[in-house]
């Protein structure tokens, strides 16, 4: 499967327009979720695991307590493409659901 291409900066800036609470960081997509605990963080991990593993695409996460941090960045291209945009997309619906 070919790997997408980088996006430029106006691209990333226009991406996380449409992604509230996300950054572009350390050349990363950045988020940091704050759910009400750890079984509403876990939970989180738990389901976006399964979507994660269907585009084979997977993000450098940590989870401490009720906090779950995302980096994205799509490696073998050297920085963040369209792979990167849509899996924030998909983590963006799934929080909705738990942060609600």
């Amino acid at each position: 499967m070919d790997r997408p291409t980088l996006l430029q900066p106006d691209e990333i800036e226009e991406a996380l327009a449409e992604l509230p609470g996300w950054s572009y960081l350390a050349g990363k997509l950045h988020r940091t979720y704050r759910f009400a605990d750890f079984v509403h963080a876990f939970g989180f991990m738990a389901t976006a695991a399964i979507v994660i593993q269907v585009m084979n695409h997977h993000p450098e996460w940590t989870n401490v307590y009720s906090q779950v941090t995302v980096d994205l960045s799509t490696h073998d291209a050297g920085g963040v493409t369209v792979l990167d945009v849509e899996l924030a997309g998909k983590l963006e619906k799934i929080a909705r659901k738990m942060l609600a």
